[in-house]
């Protein structure tokens, strides 16, 4: 029964191997696949923009008019520029994707699509990602050119950030901080977060990448072996297993300092959260160590029960200490010794 369940695993875990120039194997490409290539499902990760809209509330104040206007604007601006970068990724990674034992059955790896209507399609998304930014603010409209820019960067040949170890995860995870200045943009558009936040975000967000980075590593290497992973992915190539870890402990660490640094400028009671957040950060890596792990897709992690119950006790104890003065943490935010005379 064990040799059976282990030949059907690798035979569902078995990729394509189309060559580029071969779509005997394709189906023709129906409107539905233009519409998955566009990932909307992927729409959990706005989730990142909501922590903006609340430090910009507690610390700015509104300064815009029509806040839920605004909200519905920003959000809006992040679904459509995503999806135009989504766009492009999965057509530009069609023939790298078919080495992928899951990947590989994407839409633009099984159906034969058309680049021109591709093109036109992620055309659609930005434009109307651009409308809704431009409707909304001067400073939205320049995250959005940012934004749509990164995808661009990431993706498209010859600059491809997504082929050269290292660079791939910092590159990808500036979305992260620019989800967060989205929403700090929808209740001030006249000023940016701190560099602290910002900086602490975006080497949240390596983290979150180099993490996936490792799910992805251990998987492919134990089911099929380096050189597939190589092919699929060419920054895997400067990768090994250690040194996606220590990447992934590296991330955390400057991630958690910038955000200790954010905490005692700006509400010294936000301190409590770090203990939480280092447990986030360990849950985590230690989530994406699993075979098959969630991490992989990050649009799937809501149904982690263990993860979302950390999120939870990390917004109630942000509401708490928004709320509640502790003046005894003030020992954290002067110079003191323990005098021994």
């Amino acid at each position: 029964m064990a040799m059976r369940s282990s030949a059907a695993r690798a035979k569902m875990l078995e990729p394509h191997r189309v060559s580029a120039g071969d779509t005997s194997g394709k189906r023709a490409g129906r409107l539905l696949d233009y519409f998955r290539i566009a990932r909307l499902d992927h729409s959990t990760k706005h989730v990142f923009v909501l922590p903006g809209i609340a430090f910009a509330y507690l610390l700015r104040g509104v300064h815009n008019t029509g806040l839920v206007r605004q909200a519905i604007l920003g959000l809006a601006t992040a679904v459509c520029i995503a999806s135009a970068n989504y766009v492009i990724n999965e057509w530009f990674d069609r023939d790298f994707d078919r080495h992928h034992p899951t990947k590989s059955q994407r839409s633009a790896v099984a159906a034969e699509l058309v680049g021109r209507w591709v093109l036109i399609e992620w055309f659609c998304f930005l434009s109307i990602g651009m409308v809704f930014a431009y409707a909304a603010s001067k400073i939205m409209l320049l995250l959005a050119g940012i934004f749509a820019l990164q995808g661009v960067v990431y993706n498209v040949p010859s600059i491809r950030t997504k082929d050269k170890a290292y660079v791939d995860v910092i590159s990808e995870s500036v979305n992260n901080p620019l989800r967060l200045m989205i929403g700090w943009a929808v209740v001030d558009s006249t000023s940016l977060p701190p560099v602290s936040i910002i900086l602490s975000y975006w080497l949240g967000g390596a983290f979150l990448m180099a993490a996936k980075r490792l799910s992805e590593y251990r998987d492919i290497v134990s089911s099929h072996g380096r050189e597939l992973l190589v092919r699929y992915r060419a920054s895997f190539a400067g990768y090994t297993d250690a040194s996606l870890t220590v990447a992934c402990f590296v991330y955390a660490m400057l991630s958690s300092f910038f955000l200790a640094v954010f905490f005692v400028k700006y509400r010294i009671e936000y301190i409590l959260l770090v203990p939480l957040i280092v447990a986030l950060f360990g849950h985590y890596l230690a989530l994406a160590m699993e075979p098959g792990s969630s991490a992989q897709k990050p649009e799937k992690l809501f149904r982690e029960r263990g993860l979302i119950l950390l999120v939870l006790l990390l917004v109630g104890t942000f509401v708490l200490t928004t709320f509640v003065d502790m003046s005894a943490l003030d020992v954290f935010t002067g110079q003191r010794f323990i005098d021994l005379q």
